[in-house]
């Protein structure tokens, strides 16, 4: 009885313990991606370019994940800071893919994948060089995005050209970085789409 009672209580105060650890570990980590596509659509879709083949966004290893970064210019700017408790919903290669192929197709742009593709179409290629949420104070951030778009045909480039945008972050924070972020993949497809109004069509 003595001993039944003993390993019961046991028990308990493992549970306890257990619940105790479980309870220093913070809050569950909050996602964020870029949200529905609100606002006016983007100009129409470039006349000598209704269909096009649009590759998957590529960049840096430290994109291929769903941390969400930021940097303290003012402290240390070439230290790359993970947020604590927020995350974003996908890495952001697939945020961008997601966010610049829906836009595209908004403005009634063709898109398809590399892997629907029929031949001849000419292929879009994609790729972020800088993602960021930068702090010049505390109390101050904006964010950037500089993506490289390539266009081929035939296995032929035609053109290649880089577009940067930065936006101030509405708030100094991580809901603040994603809005901004979320607003620069807008600008720079509009961006892209005017690139692509003015090249030939062949």
């Amino acid at each position: 009885m003595k001993i039944t009672m003993m390993r019961s209580l046991s028990a308990l105060a493992c549970a306890a313990l257990f619940a105790g650890c479980a309870s220093t570990k913070g809050p569950a980590p909050t996602s964020f991606d870029f949200g529905p596509l609100s606002g006016p659509a983007l100009a129409a879709a470039p006349a000598n370019y209704p269909a096009i083949v649009v590759s998957d966004v590529t960049g840096p290893a430290l994109l291929d994940t769903q941390r969400m970064y930021y940097r303290l210019m003012y402290a240390d700017a070439q230290q790359s800071r993970p947020y604590a408790f927020n995350q974003w919903a996908a890495n952001p290669m697939q945020l961008l893919t997601q966010r610049m192929k829906a836009r595209m197709a908004q403005a009634g742009v063709k898109v398809l994948n590399t892997t629907d593709a029929s031949g001849g179409l000419p292929l879009l290629r994609l790729e972020v060089d800088d993602f960021s949420q930068n702090f010049d104070t505390q109390t101050q951030s904006s964010a950037s995005i500089t993506l490289r778009a390539s266009l081929f045909r035939s296995h032929k480039l035609i053109d290649q050209r880089t577009f940067t945008r930065s936006t101030p972050a509405p708030s100094a924070d991580a809901p603040g970085g994603a809005r901004a972020l979320a607003a620069n993949a807008d600008a720079i497809t509009a961006d892209l789409l005017a690139w692509l109004a003015i090249l030939p069509a062949q």
